[in-house]
């Protein structure tokens, strides 16, 4: 945990990490509070009709030792990859913290993906079981054939070929000894979003959940505190989620609350908060600007919030400015990739927030600008957003790729692909990944500041800016943009808001072309796909040279 210090430099000069020999994040997150409060309430699930459901401490261990000893009696064995294709909610953490009992690998999936996106991952990994529910069984039979290491099928609501969740557990005694596993022995597996090509699995250590510790109490304002209660509309699916959310609150016996999937809704996303009495959240960028469409929400709605973290894309100083004066909250923007999270973060408490950064390095973690050859650049200077190994929250590696992972160091910096500058007080800002990085005119434009300044215009809800091929500049910024209900595309729309960026910009960042689309293309984690937006533009281009 992180002393209780508010001053960052003295934080960072007294912080020391402290990973003991012997660690298992199943029995971190659940028999080491049941063991000293059993009745204490780990999970609380929402539920639309009023009905919530808690489960206990004491109820998290036993079920989840049933579970890894039902894993074992059907033959899955330590290092097995044991897939999670669930929603959020008290069978997802069991699984989870069953898997890591036994010593196997939990293989977080999403229930958005399609099935092809489902093969390639469970067949990549070489998954030896899968905890599902219906929908999910559904989308697994159509590829079942594809699969000849998938031994068992469980689901939550069994049928057919599949076993029952709930029958399992029942049927079988808490396992006999939890797995004695080290902090580097495999824990889970999660591939990364495939943005700029195939997902790749990052396999992690059972010192995952350890290295996320010193970041995920940095920006939620050095919890726990009394009446603290997570939740995060992420999939628990993803790192987000499941690694700035469930676990780590898990492991410091906040309640966390869990929700039914279904598409965002922002006015369900405050009920939540409110009936739910949620105290802290994870909620990524996205989300947060849909969450701009509810007017006046502190009258709508009693809010009891103490802190709010984002990640995942750039939250941009728009966004954070709307939450400070809406909802009356600071939000702590933090960084990370699935290879390793959390190394950037912010926090109020300590004087560490700033719009539109994501912060300084968060204790415990190394993190620089540097160039193509790892040499570390000065303040001020835009170059690759880089984290020093050894790293408690570093990956082990991509799973059977080797030359991947060589690939993502240079020396003992772990690249990240992203570029950003650090200013001269230690806070970083996102500039772009390398491939979004837009050239026009002889300039580098990141595309994040134009997309922040974009949704800063009443009738922009979503948007997202590439480089279109351009024989003049090289590359023109065009900008695809979902308006907010109640406006309609049009072209003096479209040269207002062009008009909007080049007053509160500059010149040759504003958007030669604004194109109003529906919706954007996202990954299962809320990202903007930018290449398939960059592929749409070079072919309107293509089209237009005919």
């Amino acid at each position: 945990m992180l002393p209780a210090i508010r001053d960052y430099d003295a934080l960072i000069a007294r912080f020391e990490w402290a990973i003991p020999p012997r660690f298992n994040i199943g029995a971190a997150v659940s028999d080491a509070w049941a063991t000293r409060e059993p009745d204490r309430i780990c999970l609380e699930h929402f539920s639309p009709d009023g009905h919530h459901q808690r489960l206990t401490y004491g109820a998290f261990a036993d079920q989840s030792s049933r579970f890894a000893a039902a894993l074992a009696a059907n033959g899955v064995r330590a290092g097995d990859r044991v897939a999670i294709l669930l929603p959020q909610g008290f069978e997802a953490a069991i699984a989870h913290a069953g898997i890591y009992k036994l010593g196997a690998i939990a293989l977080p999936l999403a229930l958005l993906f399609g099935a092809e996106a489902l093969s390639y991952r469970l067949k990549d990994a070489g998954a030896a079981a899968i905890v599902t529910n219906g929908f999910g069984a559904g989308r697994l039979a159509a590829i079942r054939k594809e699969l000849p290491d998938l031994r068992l099928v469980v689901s939550t609501e069994a049928a057919g070929e599949t076993l029952s969740f709930r029958a399992l557990v029942a049927a079988h005694d808490p396992i006999a000894a939890i797995a004695d596993t080290g902090p580097d022995d495999p824990a889970m597996m999660i591939y990364t979003s495939g943005t700029t090509g195939p997902p790749k699995g990052a396999l992690h250590g059972h010192r995952v959940l350890l290295g996320h510790v010193p970041g995920f109490q940095f920006h939620h304002d050095f919890l726990p505190q009394p009446g603290d209660r997570m939740w995060t509309p992420a999939d628990w699916a993803w790192a987000g989620g499941l690694l700035n959310a469930l676990l780590p609150s898990l492991l410091f016996g906040l309640p966390v609350v869990s929700s039914p999937a279904q598409k965002f809704d922002p006015h369900m996303a405050f009920r939540i908060l409110e009936e739910m009495d949620v105290r802290n959240a994870f909620i990524p960028p996205t989300a947060l600007r849909l969450m701009k469409a509810v007017e006046r929400p502190r009258e709508r709605y009693r809010l009891n919030l103490r802190t709010i973290g984002s990640a995942g894309e750039a939250l941009g100083r728009e966004t954070f400015e709307w939450a400070r004066d809406a909802l009356g909250i600071e939000v702590a923007e933090f960084y990370g990739q699935t290879e390793c999270n959390i190394v950037l973060s912010s926090s109020a408490a300590c004087g560490v927030i700033k719009g539109g950064s994501m912060g300084k390095a968060a204790p415990g973690h190394r993190v620089a600008i540097i160039d193509a050859q790892g040499r570390e650049l000065p303040a001020g200077t835009v170059g690759q957003v880089a984290v020093r190994r050894p790293d408690p929250v570093m990956f082990l590696g991509y799973w059977k790729k080797d030359e991947a992972t060589e690939r993502k160091f240079i020396g003992d910096w772990m690249t990240t692909g992203d570029q950003g500058v650090m200013d001269r007080d230690g806070y970083f800002t996102f500039f772009g990944r390398d491939d979004d990085v837009i050239t026009s005119s002889g300039y580098r434009i990141g595309p994040g500041e134009i997309e922040d300044c974009l949704v800063g215009h009443p009738a922009v809800q979503l948007a997202a800016v590439v480089g279109k091929p351009d024989a003049v500049r090289t590359e023109i910024v065009k900008a695809y943009v979902v308006l907010t209900p109640g406006h309609q595309p049009s072209a003096a729309l479209g040269r207002e808001i062009a008009e909007w960026v080049k007053t509160r910009l500059s010149m040759h960042e504003y958007p030669r072309e604004v194109a109003f689309v529906d919706a954007l293309p996202l990954t299962t984690s809320g990202k903007v796909i930018r290449r398939l937006l960059r592929e749409r533009a070079v072919a309107e281009a293509a089209h237009a040279a005919e």
